[in-house]
């Protein structure tokens, strides 16, 4: 079975790799460099402040389609402000990125994060016409633990733990708008934490310690690990739309297992997914933070994988 996976996944490497991705667009009309504008403002209350950074081209005819960052660190660690790099240069590429804090442990446990995730599209919609944002184009994008909680509320859009956090409106009050679909056309994880239970028994053989109790302050025990394990979701027909995905494995990820990763291509195309693949050999976990040629390479790739999406 695992050499079949691998056979799968370099199938895919080949099928879209780094180097045959196209560049983004990010040209304006007279030449140069699309302009962008930053906004921060808080866009969700549920007893805490929750901010978002909001990037976006300063001038556009037509309503633009969006991409809702959602940042990693384990559940528990990291912030918005982590993901500026590719979330200001896909902004570039004609499009409205919104990247998101979220409640985290310890503080808070499964399922909260990914019912501020579901909100955060929620959210998007409601505010549509202030944001200039087509609210029939919207994308997932997250890291490592923040990939984990993009996929999960795309499988699980609408489902009652993932309703309930207060957003702001256009009327400026905070209330939840849970009749509000959340459903995603697509999600880009980037060396995702596709299984934490997988994950978690990983982290114990290596010696991960901080990965092992980061993940014990969020899922509560096994069963709530496995019941967020998204390989299982999609295996067990759970899931009843699979949106397109983009996934992205760096080659030295001493945090990722390429096998759980593996697992998850499986299991997505298993069920008859749509999903695109890109290989970063020699890359580190979440080498997409930091500039680099690699990272350059990554946001192309990505912008490209959008681009095609949203031309649907």
């Amino acid at each position: 079975m695992r050499s079949s996976i691998l056979a799968l996944a370099l199938v895919l490497a080949a099928c879209v790799s780094p180097a045959t991705a196209q560049p983004p667009v990010v040209a304006a009309k007279g030449g140069g460099e699309v302009a962008t504008e930053e906004t921060t403002l808080t866009w969700a209350k549920p007893g805490i402040d929750l901010a978002a950074t909001i990037y976006r081209p300063k001038s556009a005819s037509k309503p633009l389609p969006v991409l809702i960052d959602v940042h990693g660190g384990a559940w528990g660690s990291g912030d918005r402000t982590g993901d500026r790099l590719y979330c200001a240069e896909l902004a570039k590429s004609g499009i409205v990125v919104v990247s998101i804090d979220f409640r985290q442990s310890p503080a808070f446990k499964h399922p909260t994060s990914s019912a501020d995730v579901a909100a955060a599209v929620r959210y998007v919609r409601l505010n549509a016409k202030s944001l200039n944002a087509d609210p029939d184009r919207i994308g997932l994008i997250g890291s490592s633990s923040g990939a984990h909680l993009a996929l999960l509320a795309a499988l699980r859009p609408d489902v009652q733990q993932h309703k309930g956090t207060p957003i702001l409106g256009p009327d400026g009050a905070y209330a939840p708008h849970d009749a509000i679909s959340a459903a995603v056309n697509y999600v880009v994880a980037m060396w995702p934490v596709s299984d934490p239970a997988a994950r978690y028994r990983y982290a114990k053989r290596a010696n991960l310690t901080r990965l092992a109790e980061m993940t014990d302050l969020y899922f509560a025990d096994e069963a709530a690990r496995w019941d967020a394990s998204i390989p299982r979701i999609v295996t067990s027909g759970e899931a009843k739309t699979l949106p397109p995905i983009l996934v992205v494995q760096p080659g030295d990820d001493s945090n990722i297992p390429q096998d759980m990763t593996f697992d998850l291509l499986h299991a997505w195309q298993a069920r008859g997914g749509k999903l695109d693949y890109a290989f970063y050999p020699g890359q580190p976990h979440a080498f997409g933070h930091r500039a680099s040629a690699a990272t350059t390479d990554l946001i192309a790739t990505v912008a490209a994988f959008i681009a095609r999406q949203n031309a649907r």
